[in-house]
């Protein structure tokens, strides 16, 4: 069935992991026919987590897609991930979606995912409710919830339930307090009882809380207010739409999805408060001249769609869209804004959770999933080629968590790097690099869960198990003393001989590169000997004299030699050269130099003590701190690299996951004693286990 576009709903739901945001995407599907059982998590069996890898750890690993249809309107649920490492699924639902329910449990009301989550569609200004999870479970406290929302978010929030509660205070039924109207689950169908008498009060008082806030929506309801006239159903209703979609307030609504208890007046507020997608989002396009424009989301419109999400699985590939203007029809020419080719869309489909269901056309507005588009992107714009334009792309977090990953059995390195690329198509929150100097394959993404998944994903769909490791530091070697040395080369085993002589002098200098120059007199070494000396001693700089690591800053002068007419050649001063080069360097006063990268943490002010203790430990030196607004602090800091390898998760434990950072190389610096002699004995294990 297809939808016009004021009757779609784009939600995303956010908020910590294991608040119950897949459940109440099952609840929503069950209770509106949209599937016949109840799925769980713990038993994966729910729609929108199929991987095997969250029904193996009972988590929502990527973004899925729940489509709900309820009051003639479609819903398209999209349910994210909450573990941090898993972030950039929710910033791919976030760009597409035109409202967010932020899932708060009642067992711990506002908590740090949510906190983030928040956060997050503050800096894109997405309309929001607030839903308060499992408030029928063992130690839930509703209340104790709402005051936590209510001290972090201020008179904003507007709560349009009132729970009714047992002596466990568990919640056993809620009052609309808009409608004035009380419900209770039984036998899973809603059923209207008669509000509690003690509840009476409590529910004039939160109508007369939100008539307050419908007056703050605009000035006539504000005179109407003062002037003590009653608000009408639909007044009311007008006041906190205007207020939800200008980011003024924010509905709070409490339920449990394993009863069901919540989600039809959830789904409610959806449909009645949420923009429709016309109404949503604002959008920019930059357009084939380059030039930047406004882009009008337009049912009549030129055909036009964004790729939010990536799928690639044994049945082929699935780019997600959401059509943002016209309406897409399979075999549809089209153009893609990035590259500028045309590419003809393939079979288009429906997503329910792994489900896809054809479709023979998608309206403006609509989420769906187009097939078999191998050149197509995440981040892409698919376009009418009558009016070709990119939309915004998404912007991900940078890297800030590293391993090296090695294959079990040697000589499956290709398949490695393969099945990597393959999953960086589904996940771009994660950059693998071949490190030529440390010979690893490095991989970089947000933590260690999303490590450990990729491992496992490259295990069961590439037949290719792997193990992880700590990432080698790329020291560098230099010297601090000028040195001259011979370096001798002779040979005789019949025939022709070998023979090369040479004396360098060896000295620091600032150039990154090696520097050769010559100082000879007479042609003590023949000029056409020069390269070959030359390339000797390039090719042995790549080894310093310390741990093997390459040797910068030198300068390296031929002052003097000697040749045989017969028995010389290119090959004997080039190892005359290495043999002068091994002779200096253990007396030219080497030294191991580390490389130092530059640090900024973003973390609140109360963890500022821990966080500076903490990079002392790590040798840091903190260069400055400036306030980033928020209760927040940013402090700068020079760190070696060597101690920086766990320290994405390192921070996550003392900020309780508050803190983000980012870290890139500025130079290197000599290491002291201590780490020069721990990275020596990591080289001489490494090269006697090699």
């Amino acid at each position: 069935m297809s939808y016009s576009t004021q009757n779609i709903r784009n939600v995303c739901l956010l908020g910590h992991g294991g608040n119950g945001k897949t459940s109440l995407a099952e609840s929503m599907l069950y209770l509106t026919g949209g599937t016949d059982r109840l799925g769980k998590p713990a038993d994966g069996n729910t729609v929108c987590d199929y991987d095997p890898e969250e029904v193996r750890r009972q988590i929502s690993i990527s973004m899925a897609v729940a489509p709900v249809e309820y009051k003639g309107c479609k819903l398209n649920i999209l349910d994210t991930p909450g573990y941090f490492d898993f972030a950039g699924e929710a910033l791919e639902a976030m760009r597409v979606a035109d409202g967010a329910i932020i899932v708060c449990s009642a067992k711990s009301g506002m908590s740090v995912g949510a906190e983030k989550a928040w956060r997050m569609c503050e800096e894109r200004q997405l309309p929001r409710l607030l839903y308060v999870s499992k408030t029928d479970e063992d130690n839930a406290d509703y209340n104790a919830a709402f005051a936590t929302l209510r001290e972090r978010f201020g008179k904003n929030i507007a709560p349009v339930v009132a729970p009714i509660w047992d002596e466990n205070k568990r919640v056993i039924g809620i009052i609309d307090v808009l409608n004035r109207r009380a419900f209770e689950m039984q036998n899973g169908k809603r059923v209207e009882i008669g509000i509690p008498d003690d509840k009476k009060s409590v529910v004039a008082e939160l109508y007369e809380a939100l008539k307050e806030s419908v007056a703050e929506t605009s000035e006539e309801f504000m005179d109407k207010y003062f002037s003590g006239e009653e608000f009408t159903y639909a007044e009311m209703l007008t006041g906190l739409r205007a207020g939800v979609r200008d980011c003024s307030l924010f509905p709070v609504v409490c339920g449990s999805a394993l009863t069901g208890l919540g989600t039809l007046m959830l789904m409610d507020m959806i449909v009645d408060l949420f923009p429709s997608p016309q109404e949503g989002r604002h959008e920019s396009a930059v357009t084939d001249e380059g030039e930047l424009e406004d882009f009008a989301i337009s049912p009549g419109g030129l055909a036009c769609a964004f790729v939010f999400k990536t799928v690639s699985d044994q049945y082929g590939k699935y780019s997600y869209v959401k059509v943002l203007s016209g309406t897409l029809t399979p075999d549809m020419p089209v153009v893609n804004g990035r590259t500028g080719l045309p590419e003809k869309l393939g079979r288009l489909y429906a997503m329910k959770g792994k489900k896809a269901v054809e479709v023979k056309e998608l309206g403006c507005g609509d989420i769906g999933a187009v097939g078999k588009m191998d050149k197509v992107k995440t981040g892409d714009t698919l376009c009418d080629p009558r009016h070709v334009v990119r939309l915004e792309e998404m912007a991900f977090p940078e890297p800030c968590y590293s391993v090296a990953i090695v294959p079990k059995t040697k000589g499956q390195e290709d398949k490695v790097a393969a099945g990597l690329a393959r999953l960086g198509e589904e996940d771009l929150t994660f950059k693998v690099v071949n490190n030529a100097e440390t010979r690893q394959m490095v991989v970089s993404g947000t933590g260690d869960m999303q490590m450990d998944v990729l491992v496992s994903k490259l295990k069961s769909r590439f037949g290719v198990e792997c193990t992880l490791a700590t990432p080698r530091v790329a020291y560098r070697e230099k010297i601090r003393k000028k040195v001259k040395k011979q370096g001798r080369h002779k040979k005789q085993s019949g025939g022709h001989g070998q023979f090369g002589d040479v004396w360098i002098e060896f000295e620091p200098c600032d150039s990154e590169e090696m520097l050769f120059a010559e100082n000879v007199f007479g042609g003590a070494v023949p000029k056409n000997f020069f390269p070959a000396v030359e390339k000797g001693l390039r090719e042995a700089v790549l080894h310093g004299p310390l741990a093997g690591y390459p040797v910068v800053g030198l300068k390296c002068t031929l002052v003097d030699g000697s040749s045989h007419p017969v028995d010389s050649s290119e090959m004997a001063f080039k190892t005359a050269a290495q043999l002068a080069y091994k002779a200096a360097m253990p007396e030219a006063s080497p030294v191991l130099l580390e490389p130092i990268g530059e640090l900024k943490v973003t973390i609140p002010d109360s963890y500022m003590g821990d966080v500076i203790g903490d990079l002392n430990k790590r040798r840091g030196r903190v260069m400055g701190m400036s306030p980033a607004g928020n209760g927040e602090q940013v402090v700068e800091a020079e760190v070696p690299m060597a101690e920086m390898m766990s320290y994405a998760i390192d921070l996550r434990s003392i900020t309780q996951s508050r803190g983000s950072f980012t870290f890139h190389f500025v130079r290197y610096e000599d290491a002291t004693p201590a780490a020069q002699e721990k990275a020596i004995a990591e080289a001489k294990a490494l090269a006697e286990a090699e």
